[in-house]
Parts: structure tokens; C-alpha cells; sequence
């Protein structure tokens, strides 16, 4: 499937990296394999849709540092780490540098893939709602002027006489503007409408 989320492995092991690789394709999961830390930041700018996951004990750069870079870079895979080490401390700072699992190994292969699926399932999730973020933001962008101005009074909570009021126009005109937004947002309430303009933001 062209669109279907890959898995990508990251570990300086090749011992590893295959056997992975290996549990992932009888699993009927797609992958790619990295030897570094670097090697996956070389591909950030076009990497795949789906989710990491990343040794956090490597040489050069660690885990828990090219979470952070990818952070930087404004890539949002969800990241499984995987550890040697049961080190409490290190599985507290890569939750807070923002991965989703941590495993620590010898792993049991069916604890790895179902934290592999949550994973693959909260990107689809994710990348659902950036595609109905852009379209609100789109409707946004139609508003006009006038119609921007009367719908940040909707969203601060004024009423139509406060918003009429605000701007020197009539609350009929106000009902105008409103009943405009509401059709160019798509909304079919107010708190629709209040909840999608914030969530765009």
C-alpha cells in the first residue's frame, strides 16, 4: 500500500536491527532500518509517515537526543525507546522529551508490537486531525475582516449587543455577520464553532 505507516528501526546493533526487521514483516508491519541516530535525521525532512523506534543507547547520539532533534525539526512520530538498562531515571526523562513507550529489553515481541500499534494508531489519529486543522484554518482564511472581527467576539464569549457595541454596528448587523460565519465555518452551533476556531489555532 502506498500509504501504509512504516516502522523505523533505529539501533547500531545489525543483530538486532534484522531481528526487528524480521518480527515486524511476520507481523505484516512495513520497516526500515537505521544504524545510527544520524542516518535517521538525514531522511527527517521526508520521512514516512508511521512511528520509531529507537535504541537509547547508541553511540555519537543517543535516544533520547534525536527525540529531541526530530522535536526541533518539527517531526511528530510517535517513538518507542528500547533499553538495556533498567534505568528508571532515563525512562522518566524520554517520557518527558516526549516518547510514547519505553521497552525495556529482552522485550517480549508481543509487548513490542502492541506498543508498535498504538503508536501507528495515534499517528493515523494525529494525521487525521491535522487535515481537518488545515480545513478549518481554510474556512478561517475566507472570513472576512468583518466576519474575522465578529467571530473572536463569539469565541471571547460577548454577546451580539457587547460585539455590535464594540465594532459600532447594529446587533442585527452582528446577527448578519454571525449567521455567515457559522455557514462558511460549517458549524452547526456555537460551541461548534468556539471549539473548532481554538482547536485551529
Amino acid at each position: 500500500m502506498a500509504n501504509e505507516p512504516i516502522v523505523h528501526v533505529v539501533d547500531d546493533d545489525p543483530a538486532i536491527r534484522d531481528s526487528l526487521a524480521f518480527l515486524l514483516d511476520t507481523a505484516g508491519l512495513a520497516s526500515r532500518t537505521y544504524d545510527s541516530a544520524a542516518a535517521l535525521l538525514a531522511h527527517a525532512d521526508d520521512l514516512a509517515p508511521g512511528c520509531i523506534v529507537t535504541d537509547v543507547r547508541m553511540p555519537d547520539m543517543n535516544g533520547l537526543e534525536m527525540v529531541r532533534r526530530l522535536s526541533e525539526m518539527g517531526v511528530r512520530h510517535p517513538v518507542i525507546v528500547m533499553t538495556g538498562h533498567a534505568d528508571v531515571p532515563l525512562a522518566i526523562e524520554a517520557v518527558r522529551a516526549g516518547v510514547k513507550d519505553f521497552i525495556e529489553k529482552p522485550f517480549d515481541d508481543e509487548a513490542l508490537l502492541s506498543s508498535i500499534r498504538s503508536a501507528l494508531a495515534d499517528q493515523a489519529g494525529a494525521t487525521e486531525r491535522e487535515g481537518q486543522d488545515a480545513e478549518v484554518r481554510e474556512r478561517l482564511a475566507s472570513l472576512s475582516t468583518r466576519e474575522r472581527q465578529v467571530l473572536e467576539g463569539l469565541v471571547a464569549g460577548r454577546a451580539n449587543k457587547v460585539i455590535a457595541y464594540d465594532l459600532e454596528i447594529s446587533p442585527r448587523t452582528v446577527e448578519v455577520y454571525r449567521a455567515n460565519v457559522m455557514t462558511k465555518m460549517q458549524a452547526r452551533s456555537l460551541s461548534e464553532l468556539v471549539r473548532m476556531t481554538i482547536l485551529a489555532r
